[in-house]
This record gives structure tokens, sequence and C-alpha cells, in this order.
């Protein structure tokens, strides 16, 4: 196994440590103390993403630079970045920092896109390249979790909730939000991009 596989299946090892650091920070207590009015485990958590967000990109660059792509790191890739970013929403929608509706739109997105290149791959053998929105999504989508498990409010608490809040932390909120608000509309065009350009595939597919 090359090297550039080993990253992604690290990245998929970190997901349940991930989790079990959330685990234990909210039910068990540990790791609750704070850090600048921060709980600790969120930082470990975020700390975690960060390096598996790292892994994303280092992987995908050491397989193309040694010509070291293979079939395995195709199916396996981008599907240690839907794991990896499905759950950490599914986290924070726990936490209470993000609306159950994001993820519910990132999740029926992935599930169009995956059925969608299926069909690509067996009418056509094509690889359907991301589009501008899918990598707007991709970059928006990552800063913005990378900020919310450090951000002390919740989506949009600058707007509907900004009493008490300091200057530092109105405009940190509202990067972290509106990050997470285009990343999730970069999501739904993307979508439909996928779809719209999918039309004669869907026709001609038994």
């Amino acid at each position: 196994m090359n090297l550039a596989n080993k990253l992604t299946i690290f990245r998929i090892i970190l997901v349940p440590i991930f989790v079990i650091i959330g685990y234990l920070g909210t039910a068990a207590g540990i790791f609750n103390n704070q850090v600048l009015g921060i709980a600790l485990y969120l930082i470990i958590m975020d700390v975690i993403f960060i390096i598996a967000s790292i892994t994303d990109k280092l992987d995908g660059y050491i397989a193309r630079s040694r010509n070291q792509v293979t079939a395995f790191g195709k199916f396996l890739d981008p599907l240690a970045d839907k794991i990896l970013v499905l759950t950490a929403l599914v986290m924070l929608v726990e936490y209470g920092k993000i609306p159950a509706w994001i993820p519910v739109i990132v999740l029926s997105r992935e599930f169009l896109v995956s059925g969608y290149r299926l069909i690509a791959v067996q009418q056509s053998g094509a690889v359907i390249a991301a589009s501008i929105w899918g990598k707007l999504k991709t970059v928006t989508q990552m800063i913005a979790i990378i900020l919310i498990f450090v951000d002390k409010y919740n989506f949009f608490d600058f707007v509907l909730n900004n009493s008490g809040m300091s200057t530092f932390a109105i405009v940190f909120n509202a990067i972290t939000s509106i990050l997470l608000a285009i990343s999730t509309i970069a999501t739904i065009f993307s979508g439909y991009d996928y779809l719209k350009g999918g039309k004669e595939l869907f026709k001609n597919a038994n």
C-alpha cells in the first residue's frame, strides 16, 4: 500500500477518535476545562479535523506527484472526505451550533452526486470533475467547520441573538456563519449542476 492510501486510511481512523473526544467532553466531562472560554474537547476535536483536512490535500498531491493513483485510492479518498465532513456537521448539530437542515442538504447532495457519478461511469466510463460550485463548497465548508468548533456562539447569532456579544465575537460569528451559508448554497448549486448536466445519462440509463 502506498503512502497516499495510508494517509487516506489514517484520515478515516481519525473520525472515530474525533467522535470519542466529543463523547468524553460532553458525557464523561473529560477535557471539559475552558481555554480562552472554549471547552478543551472542542479545541482537540478542531485540531483533529484540521489534521484530517490536511491529509485530504496531501494524499491527493502525493498520489499525483508520485504517479501512485490507484483504484483503491479513487474509491476511498472521496468516501473518507464525506465521512469526515458529515461526522463533523452531525457533531455540530448535537452541540447546537448549527441547524440540522444543513447536514441534511449536504447528505442529500452527496447521495445525488454519488448516484450520478455511478451512472456516468457505467454509461461512458467518464470521471466527472468537480465544478466551480463544488470547489467553492469544499473550501468554504472546511474553513467554516474549523472556525465553528472554536466559535462561542451558534449559527447566525450575530444577527438573531447578539446581545452581550463583543465586537470580536460578532465579527467572528459573522464570518463562520456566512462561510457556512455560502458552502450550503454552493452545495445546492453544485448538486443542481450535476443533475442538469446528466440529463442525457439518465435518459439512456437502463
